[in-house]
């Protein structure tokens, strides 16, 4: 299959305007494929060649303005369109197209619950192909006239309104101009929940055996929908531009959500089947609030090509946070941003794959699908957070109301975006952009204290880098009344880099930098400062102060300047005392799946479990009163996770519940068992035992997960061969394939998987190669020995990256791997 690249997407552009699409897709065909039929209005401005892309099971007829074409010449997925004249033109296609188990495409499931059927598209970057023939490029947008045939008794829901005019057959209303990528389509026997708000027609929908906690969860899904409906309605001169707004939560979908206009998808783990935090609430309310700003950041304006990806998605990130601020009930969503989103955003930063913000050498598809990262996501979002202050909201806002006026239902690139906001204000935003969006790396920021007489001193900031950046200095002092509070004197604000030292006064006990978090770096303490943290983090008054201290401590022990115990310690002295959930969860995360997993050595892994161990058992105690029923979740959760005997953890299974609750719902049984399995301690009848308790989607990935992480060679051969072997006929789905390899790989059984690491590169390439870009990116995240951290599994990556030309999906995804892996031996190796 080719890959479009941009010079071809341009001379295409050149070339055509696109004007309608008439797609009509037939369901009823059976359980592997189904029909599709295309016809496509074109004008080519002058004579020439081109194609349109398809990938079809078969390609059964073609014609172009009534003659017949080849369907042999069909070149892998382009269909070339030889000696076009100047003037208007009419191609009709008719194939059968291949259902997909991976969530590329046209994706099938059929719910193990009751046996029912659901279908749905995901056409991100050019998939599309997978069920209708296209000119499949952001910059030529048409209108999309869509027609199904489904089987009796399902719903199918649009970007449009959708009508059923009997016999299984639907018809959606035509869109306006939209990218190809962007068409969707959901059909099944759905469970629906249907409003109105403001004169359009809203619906949430899901999987019918999921209709009970749908139904649960609908009014706060809803409440939060039209609050940031409303709010984008004053934030935004353009209105909402499509005809109806639909939520669909779908099953083994890939990605969080997907901005398809009037009918965004979700991934069905939303609706929440067993207890979760309000955090957890928190994201599934920003995701809602993030694919709502799409409709304008990327529907309504689109991205000419893939290197502005970042209009599309960090926008909708930046929006996401702060929409939900200002609307919902969540009013602290950017601790959670900063001690979650942004690590993953500084993490990308620092690997080699790095890149700009916006690249400018995004040169095809292949390439552009690479930059879906915390780059584009976190780091372009803490970016706009920082234009944000920097140039005041009122400017923000008029700028991007400006864009959304010049480009509304047509594309844009970031030279456009730059300046819409350049006349809006009379700083130099073409200066901030190329400082902030086409360079990489994260900059640090140190203080430096001179003192002065009388006891006064005065602040410097050196910084790596060359951004300027405006930050707060939060001057702490220990409170009289209190040793172990902290409590804020003053808040500065500074511009760095600065003309003059900072005077501060009396010296604080804490300085800390970026208190606030409104821009994006590293930061370091001076000596004094670091003691302090030390000694009083739980003492700092706000959230995101201390979400911004967490971070500093969690990249000191990444860059092997603190040691991973020392991270432990401040940990088990802090934890026990922290109210924010967002905080105890992502310490905690990083705790075990980083520091305990990775960072120390086999040796040491036993203490930090017992510390960790420890650490929960306190913050269950602190909860025993039921105050607190979501950080005593978040503690039962890695309680179970980090226990190394199973004797507890198996009393719990029995009795069905915590002493003191929570009562075991499906999630934390699964997690029970999942962990019983890799001490040992559990077998494969009680794994099917669960399954016969719980035999829905989310148990089958369970039981995969819990037989992959058996102490058994038997059970180990059964889960690889599950994963790798070539057979099209029992091929995982994507979300079994992840649960299967999610189980697999443990650090307790390092000697039993040993043959399998050097195994795990022939087999990933091999599989990445046949399965396309979803699995290798399941392949290179979830079954990527990680917790191998050792030379002889860096030089076997290496190699790999050499001699076996994986594919750009699972070559990133090594890269990336391979660094924090030889990142994890330097930690190891530090003095």
């Amino acid at each position: 299959m080719s890959v479009l690249t941009r010079d071809e997407a341009q001379t295409r552009a050149e070339l055509l305007d696109v004007h309608r699409y008439t797609i009509e897709l037939d369901l009823t065909t059976g359980d592997e494929t189904f029909d599709s039929r295309t016809v496509i209005r074109f004008t080519a401005r002058t004579d020439a060649d081109t194609f349109v892309e398809v990938k079809p099971a078969e390609l059964r007829s073609v014609t172009l303005d009534g003659q017949p074409l080849d369907p042999e010449t069909l070149d892998g997925n382009r269909l070339p369109l030889k000696n076009l004249t100047a003037g208007a033109h009419e191609l009709r296609v008719e194939a059968s197209m291949r259902y997909s188990r991976t969530g590329e495409g046209m994706h099938r499931f059929t719910d193990p619950t009751d046996g029912e059927t659901y279908v749905y598209t995901q056409l991100f970057m050019d998939d599309v192909q997978r069920v209708f023939a296209a000119f499949d490029q952001p910059d030529l947008k048409a209108v999309f006239d869509l027609s199904v045939t489904a089987p009796e008794g399902w719903t199918v829901l649009a970007n449009g309104i959708t009508e059923h005019l009997g016999a299984g057959r639907w018809r959606a209303a035509p869109t306006p101009l939209i990218s190809t990528y962007l068409v969707a389509v959901a059909a099944g026997p759905w469970h629906s929940v249907r409003t109105e708000h403001r004169g359009l027609p809203f619906g949430i929908h899901c999987r019918r055996s999921l209709a009970p906690h749908l139904d649960a969860d609908a009014d706060e899904i809803l409440d939060v929908t039209r609050a940031c409906f409303d709010r984008y309605h004053e934030k935004f001169d353009e209105p909402y531009p499509f005809d109806s707004y639909d939520q669909a939560f779908v099953p083994e979908f890939n990605a969080g959500a997907m901005e398809n206009p009037g009918l965004v998808t979700f991934r069905d783990e939303f609706v929440y089947r067993s207890a979760v935090t309000d955090t957890e609430r928190q994201t599934r309310a920003m995701v809602i609030a993030h694919e709502m700003a799409h409709m304008w950041f990327g529907d309504l304006v689109t991205l000419k090509w893939w290197d502005d990806i970042w209009l599309n998605e960090s926008f909708a990130e930046y929006m996401g946070y702060q929409t939900l601020i200002e609307a919902t009930r969540f009013t602290d969503t950017w601790t959670e941003f900063g001690v979650a989103r942004k690590a993953w955003g500084y993490d990308a930063d620092q690997r080699p794959s790095t890149h700009p913000v916006a690249p400018e050498a995004v040169d095809d598809t292949a390439s552009a699908l690479l930059n879906f990262d915390g780059i584009s996501y976190a780091k372009g979002a803490s970016a706009l957070r920082q234009l944000v202050a920097w140039l005041g909201e009122k400017d923000f806002l008029t700028g991007i109301n400006t864009h959304f006026t010049r480009h509304r239902f047509a594309n844009a690139t970031l030279a456009d975006f730059v300046d819409s906001l350049a006349g809006a204000t009379e700083r130099d935003v073409h200066a901030w952009a190329d400082a902030w969006l086409r360079t990489t790396g994260v900059d640090t920021l140190t203080p430096r204290v001179t003192t002065g007489d009388h006891g006064t001193c005065a602040l410097t900031v050196e910084r790596t880098g060359s951004r300027p950046h405006r930050i707060a200095v939060g001057l702490y002092d220990r409170d009289l009344t209190d040793e172990g509070r902290l409590t804020l004197r003053e808040r500065l604000d500074l511009d760095v880099p600065q003309t003059t030292p900072q005077p501060l006064g009396k010296r604080p006990t804490l300085l800390l930098l970026n208190d606030g978090d409104l821009t994006y770096a590293k930061i370091r303490f001076d000596a004094d400062s670091f003691e302090a943290v030390r000694a009083g983090l739980s003492g700092l008054p706000e959230p995101l102060t201390r979400a911004v201290v967490w971070n500093a401590l969690r990249d000191a022990v990444r860059d092997g300047e603190l040691p991973p115990t020392a991270y432990l310690d401040t940990a088990r002295a802090h934890l026990p005392h922290e109210t924010d959930l967002a905080l105890v969860q992502g310490v905690l995360a990083f705790a075990t799946g980083h520091i305990t997993d990775r960072y120390l050595t086999p040796e040491q892994r036993p203490a930090a479990l017992a510390t960790l161990t420890d650490l929960c058992r306190d913050l269950i105690r602190r909860t025993e009163d039921g105050d607190h029923p979501g950080l005593r979740l978040i503690a039962v959760r890695h309680f179970i996770d980090v226990a190394a005997h199973p004797d507890t953890i198996d009393a719990w299974l029995a009795d069905g519940t915590v002493p003191g609750g929570p009562e075991l719902d499906p999630e934390l049984r699964w997690r029970i068992l999942a962990r019983l399995a890799v001490l040992g301690a559990t077998d494969e009848d009680a794994i099917a035992a669960e399954l016969d308790r719980d035999p829905s989607a989310t148990g089958r990935e369970g039981a995969a997960r819990c037989r992959a992480a058996l102490p058994d060679e038997a059970a180990k051969r059964r889960a690889w061969e599950a994963m790798f072997a070539s057979d099209d006929r029992t091929d995982l789905s994507n979300y079994l394939f992840t649960a299967t390899a999610r189980g697999f790989w443990q650090p307790e059984q390092a000697d039993l998987v040993r043959p399998y690491v050097a195994r795990y590169y022939t087999d990933a390439v091999a599989v990445a190669a046949r399965r396309g870009p979803a699995i290798a990116e399941a392949a290179g995240r979830w079954a990527f020995p990680a917790h191998a951290v050792d030379a002889d599994t860096l030089h076997l990556g290496e190699e790999c990256l050499r001699e076996a030309d994986p594919i750009p999906a699972l070559r990133r995804k090594l890269v990336d791997q391979l660094d924090d892996l030889a990142r994890a031996l330097r930690i190891r190796q530090a003095p």
